[in-house]
């Protein structure tokens, strides 16, 4: 990503979080999802960093973030967990309040930040997810053919990790592909750097309490806030062509959890940043 400088931060608890950052203006965090890295954003952070002050974190578990065990009911992976990362990482730069976008996984992550620091978000866009609640509400055969690894990952340790362990790169390409309706879309460069990241036991073991957490403990604490609203604005963006389009009226989902919402379909499948770049980039502008 050129342009951006590095920069390794603990943000707490044994937790340092790996980010990129660039830019001037006001501030604004990229949180990206599984499979990728804050490298997911190549092709639109250089052009926000133009008009925002640029942050592209590695959420805990992925990238050169660390990499913590699970522990006791997945918590070091609750989505509580993961946004606490984040306002920390904010506030070791200097900023209390910040715009935020969030691709799957960084989605998720923004939703539980939104409700847990509330005074840290100005807006909130998200990109291709019904709220984790929802979706798992509403799951039937269609859903879980379509994304098995939500109940593959979440299988008692360590039978997911064995059998991802055993061919990497293999069910790395084939989740990539499988979600991606744009050909080439993820370059060969890009892949290899998410592979490099998603390699290692401890990479793995991340992924799959991630998503272990997401069916657990995220679940409680959604449970728990059943009544609260998201108040910042927020965004919905999502592929026409991807599950999440084809199986919910996602602008309704999201109603049904904030106050203030808008948003519109792209033209690709699940990976929008990297599939339909330029639409992406338009929709997220005229929100932020």
């Amino acid at each position: 990503m050129p342009g951006f400088r590095l920069a390794d931060v603990d943000v707490g608890g044994g937790i340092t979080i790996h980010a990129a950052h660039a830019g001037s203006g006001p501030p604004l965090m990229l949180l990206h999802g599984h499979p990728q890295t804050h490298v997911t954003w190549r092709k639109i952070a250089g052009r926000l960093a133009e008009r925002f002050t640029v942050f592209c974190p590695d959420l805990r578990g992925y990238g050169d973030s660390s990499k913590p065990l699970g522990g006791p009911d997945h918590r070091n992976y609750a989505k509580r967990a993961m946004a606490a990362d984040q306002v920390a990482l904010m506030r070791a730069f200097g900023h209390e309040r910040f715009r935020m976008v969030g691709h799957d996984r960084g989605g998720r992550v923004g939703h539980r930040l939104a409700l847990d620091f509330p005074d840290a978000l100005e807006k909130l866009a998200v990109f291709d997810i019904a709220p984790t609640a929802t979706m798992y509400a509403r799951a039937d055969r269609d859903f879980a053919t379509r994304y098995f690894w939500w109940f593959f990952l979440i299988q008692p340790a360590p039978l997911p990790e064995r059998m991802i362990l055993g061919d990497v790169e293999y069910f790395l390409r084939e989740h990539v592909e499988r979600q991606n309706k744009i050909s080439g879309a993820t370059e060969e460069a890009a892949f290899a750097e998410y592979l490099r990241c998603y390699r290692s036991p401890e990479g793995v073991h991340a992924v799959c309490e991630d998503y272990r957490a997401a069916a657990t403990i995220d679940l409680d604490h959604d449970a728990a806030d059943a009544e609260r609203r998201v108040e910042c604005p927020l965004l919905a963006l999502w592929g026409a062509r991807g599950v999440v389009g084809r199986t919910y009226d996602v602008l309704d989902t999201w109603r049904e959890k904030a106050r203030l919402v808008s948003g519109q379909a792209i033209d690709c499948g699940h990976t929008l940043q990297e599939e339909r770049p330029d639409e992406t980039l338009e929709a997220l502008l005229a929100f932020l």
